[in-house]
């Protein structure tokens, strides 16, 4: 059957431009919390069949920017919930910030739409799938690295199954992420083919494949070496910031870690874990104002002692720049770390984050905005400073750990450093900004580095959910959101070097090379 043959179901070629709207938003109910992938890939289905309507790749190009402005302003619409956890700016701006930045995110898949309808309109669904799953995988990259990147989430992420069996991402080691968004495009057009030649047989069985591949469970793994502890100390938002408070978080931190701490362990405690400034050499006036002790060898000290002296803490906290300005000696900027501890209250290595988030925990374009009343969203005035990027911390007998804050786990291909692998990955963050939608979607891409490095990954937060992955992307235990909690066991053990953590993302573009040479050849031979 031709496609201008297909019946024109809710009158799509009057109202292209809203139904690729609607099937955008429907697609973002693919991702956590809901999982609702045989919908996500349904609705992608229904923007392809638009896409191949279209007589224009101008045309196509609003088709594509529509479908992922709404995709990417429902998925990311926990963003609108930290303008509530701040005072300088009005809660509501958050509802219009979200739909802003997507203005700018929809461009990558109108690129994606624009390019595909240039080249590929009117090719074969094969020809034209293939191609589009490369400009798809291209743009997403870009995604993830232009202006510093934004990459949550990706479409592939719709892929991923429940938390006892990786899905369909089990192919991550072999293609990357960009590449798993690729295969969504590349389902989705066989599935629109499928209906559109009404082969409902043919249907019926591709789902019912879908479905036992979503479902197939991940082979078992060995037990780990070493013995971890794992805190969510339940420290509400609105709270983090209140110095009258510090006290009461670390006695509850305290009395989670406590129980057992005659053994050797490593223990994990969350970002902004510590409220503490740990590091000697500050003005006197920063410590009095986070410890009532105001000295960082005393709060060193109890840490060591909370811990035990067998034991070795990885724990979130804030180190401060300190410089001179106007004549007195103060903070010029902050790091977001992590910071190793001893039993002793001895300092070790550290960890500075490198991703920052924008107008997170630093104001771009501060010169320009600041006048005009905008403010970051992470409490005080000055900026963090970037840190270095990837690292592995030496912690001998506790093993090799690579470090990413927060956010920082999303950007695939970016979290190890590949000269030193680590032996698994701490990732503390505080998702008590981020809603009801966010953290499920954090720790699902989470899981998602943790497939394709071959590596497990230890999430410790302060409200939820922390989890501990397996290197098949399994979680095996975890706290869920607005809980206190601990997890005891031993860290799972890591792969070898996946293709994938060997070659970066060179792999998924290499991918998408490859799906636009077979596309462009089989336009060729079409054409003879």
């Amino acid at each position: 059957m031709s496609e201008n043959k297909v019946p024109d179901l809710l009158k799509i070629a009057d109202r292209p431009r809203l139904l690729a709207l609607a099937l955008g938003a429907v697609a973002a109910c693919a991702f956590p919390p809901f999982g609702l992938w045989p919908l996500g890939l349904i609705a992608v289905a229904g923007f392809i069949f638009l896409l191949r309507r279209e007589t224009s790749a101008k045309k196509a190009s609003i088709l594509g920017w529509l479908f992922g402005w709404s995709h990417l302003t429902v998925a990311n619409n926990w963003i609108a919930t930290a303008f509530g956890y701040q005072t300088e700016m009005p809660a509501f701006l958050g509802w219009l910030a979200v739909p802003l930045l997507c203005t700018y995110l929809a461009i990558y898949p109108a690129l994606a739409a624009y390019l595909t309808h240039r080249l590929a309109a009117k090719a074969a669904s094969l020809a034209y799938g293939n191609l589009f799953a490369a400009c798809w995988i291209i743009t997403e990259w870009l995604r993830s690295w232009v202006f510093t990147g934004y990459p949550w989430p990706p479409l592939g992420l719709m892929l991923l199954g429940d938390f006892e069996t990786p899905g369909i991402a089990v192919l991550l080691p072999w293609i990357g992420t960009y590449a798993l968004s690729g295969a969504v495009i590349l389902i989705s057009v066989g599935l629109f083919s499928i209906a559109r030649e009404q082969r409902w047989g043919s249907l019926l069985a591709t789902g019912v494949i879908l479905a036992i591949l979503m479902y197939w469970p991940a082979p078992e793994q060995e037990e780990g070496e070493i013995p971890f502890v794992l805190i969510q100390p339940l420290i509400p938002q609105e709270e983090i910031d209140n110095p009258a408070k510090f006290e009461e978080h670390f006695a509850r931190t305290a009395r989670l870690t406590m129980p057992g701490n005659e053994g050797r362990r490593l223990v994990l405690w969350p970002e902004s874990g510590v409220p503490d400034y740990l590091e000697d050499g500050y003005p006197q006036r920063y410590y009095s104002r986070v410890t009532a002790a105001g000295d960082p060898e005393f709060a060193r000290r109890r840490i060591g002692t909370v811990i035990g002296s067998d034991s070795l803490l990885l724990t979130g906290l804030v180190d401060l720049e300190i410089g001179e300005r106007d004549g007195r000696l103060r903070a010029v900027g902050a790091y977001n770390a992590v910071n190793t501890i001893d039993g002793e209250g001895n300092l070790g290595e550290r960890y500075a984050k490198a991703h920052l988030v924008p107008y997170g925990e630093y104001l771009a374009l501060r010169w320009l905005l600041e006048p005009l009343g905008a403010r970051r969203l992470v409490a005080g005035s000055i900026d963090f400073i970037p840190g270095p990027g990837p690292q592995t911390l030496q912690l001998q007998e506790f093993g090799k750990a690579g470090i990413q804050i927060c956010y920082e786990i999303v950007f695939s291909g970016q979290v190890i450093d590949q000269s030193s692998r680590p032996d698994y990955i701490f990732n503390p963050s505080n998702d008590g900004w981020f809603g009801s939608w966010g953290p499920p979607q954090h720790l699902a891409q989470a899981r998602m580095r943790a497939i394709e490095e071959g590596l497990p990954v230890l999430r410790s937060t302060t409200t939820g959910i922390s989890a501990v992955v397996d290197a098949n992307g399994v979680v095996r235990s975890y706290i869920g959101r607005d809980r206190e909690g601990r997890l005891d066991g031993l860290i799972p053990p890591s792969h070898s070097p996946t293709l994938f953590a060997r070659l970066g993302n060179w792999l998924p573009l290499a991918w998408a090379a490859l799906l636009a040479l077979l596309s462009l050849v089989a336009m060729r031979r079409s054409s003879v």
